[in-house]
């Protein structure tokens, strides 16, 4: 099959369309399969836990790679059609923008409860500038691990490096938390996430650096709290020049954030959209990069 006609008309589908049915979307698949499992799992001590989990990445890294060889096995234009949807499955323009596009509102409460589907943390008592601040950072994590890393794998590795990435991620937001019920369980699943993106996370702020290259670098100097998800944060912070702060975690200088600003991030967001997508379309014209299988 063609590449690049599989990654355009991916891309295609995405701005055009969205995401796929939650019924037939496999990150949904891989969600619900980890949390199947999750909760079958009755907790026994940290050893039995972390082999339990790891188990689970492993079922569900798999399952996502035997979904991701599927289109080899069918016959044209099945196979390519099959391609797209795979693809375009592992990556979400659209879908971020539109989420994130929601929570710019004056309202406090509908703009809580906009930002509390977005971020994992507890959004009941932020007030508005870190609600604001919390959208913008979303929007500048998921840049990273919804669109540029699952693209870079599929540049490495076809469809099966993009979807094993999604499924990974997806094992990570669902599991890979520092709490008594997944300091274990979710160990793996949180360290190959961090093994995956320690890449794709700097791609990500190097994509920036058009944008502002003196101020992001001095902000990615700031950047030590997290291994790769603070990077992209520190990147978009420099850019618009506001702060942004996961209270207790980390905070990257600046004014303080607003409804404007979130308008500002997202006119940035498609910059570094159109940036990557540029650089993908070029190497895979190009041949320089693999792209081993789709």
């Amino acid at each position: 099959m063609d590449v690049l006609t599989v990654f355009l008309l991916a891309l295609l589908w995405d701005v055009l369309l969205g995401e796929p049915p939650a019924l037939v979307h496999p990150v949904v698949w891989f969600g619900k399969m980890a949390g199947h499992l999750d909760e079958r799992w009755a907790r026994k001590g940290p050893l039995p836990d972390f082999l339990a989990g790891t188990l689970t990445a492993l079922f569900v890294a798999a399952f996502a790679l035997i979904l991701s060889l599927l289109p080899s096995y069918l016959p044209f234009p099945l196979n390519y059609a099959l391609a797209v949807y795979l693809l375009k499955s592992s990556f979400a323009v659209r879908s971020l923008y539109e989420h994130v596009a929601r929570t710019i509102t004056e309202d406090v409460e509908e703009k809580r409860k906009a930002v509390s589907m977005i971020v994992s943390r507890d959004t009941e008592n932020l007030d508005k500038a870190h609600l604001n601040s919390a959208s913008i950072e979303s929007l500048a994590e998921n840049l990273n691990d919804s669109v540029i890393a699952p693209l870079f794998y599929f540049l490495l590795f076809g469809i099966p490096g993009a979807l094993l990435y999604r499924a990974v991620n997806t094992l990570d937001a669902m599991l890979g938390y520092r709490n008594e019920r997944y300091e274990f369980f979710g160990k793996f699943s949180a360290r190959l996430d961090d093994v995956l993106n320690f890449i794709p996370a700097r791609l990500t702020v190097l994509l920036y650096l058009p944008l502002g290259r003196g101020k992001v670098l001095s902000h990615y100097r700031l950047a030590r709290f997290k291994l790769n998800s603070d990077k992209p944060i520190a990147a978009m912070s420099a850019v618009l020049g506001v702060w942004l702060e996961k209270p207790g975690v980390y905070r990257f200088p600046g004014r303080e954030p607003s409804n404007g600003e979130i308008k500002r991030a997202l006119r940035i967001y498609w910059l570094v959209v159109a940036e990557w997508t540029v650089v993908v379309l070029l190497l895979l014209l190009t041949g320089v990069v693999p792209c081993l299988s789709l």
